[in-house]
């Protein structure tokens, strides 16, 4: 197997180990190495974004894909765990309804997907739209 054909490491709960990197080419990787049904979360997640956010910034950092606007920062992320896909809403707080899960930082909101739950994609599709409007963070 060539050094360019090796699979990412899978961290503790399945989460692909990415190298840190700009733009799209790195968060398909990262979704091409979730395991299991995580991959078609991440690929829903990944073309939702990219349909409800034109010009979208994306990057990896912290082996998790983020998700931008230039000149506003950053506003999702999302993380493999053993029994779901953590998405992480950096101004959720703000967001109408409130995503569910709340964080120890005050902004930030969380949405657990779990192995055999439809996704809400009109939801989904209505905090990003909300998300993107935001400031964001400046996180690297």
């Amino acid at each position: 197997m060539t050094k360019a054909a090796k699979k990412p490491a899978l961290l503790s709960g399945g989460n692909p180990q990415i190298p840190k990197g700009d733009g799209d080419g790195p968060v398909q990787a990262y979704i091409e190495a979730m395991p299991g049904w995580k991959r078609e979360v991440g690929e829903r997640l990944d073309a939702l974004v990219e349909k409800a956010v034109p010009k979208v910034r994306k990057a990896v950092r912290w082996n998790s894909p983020f998700y931008g606007v230039e000149g506003r920062g950053w506003f999702l992320s999302y993380h493999c765990f053993t029994r779901y896909v953590k998405v992480t809403f950096l101004n959720g707080a703000s967001l109408r309804p409130t995503p569910p899960e709340e964080s120890k930082h005050e902004q930030v909101r969380y949405l657990h997907i779990h192995e055999d739950e439809e996704l809400d994609e009109a939801q989904l599709t209505k905090w990003f739209k909300q998300a993107a409007k935001l400031p964001g963070d400046e996180l690297f």
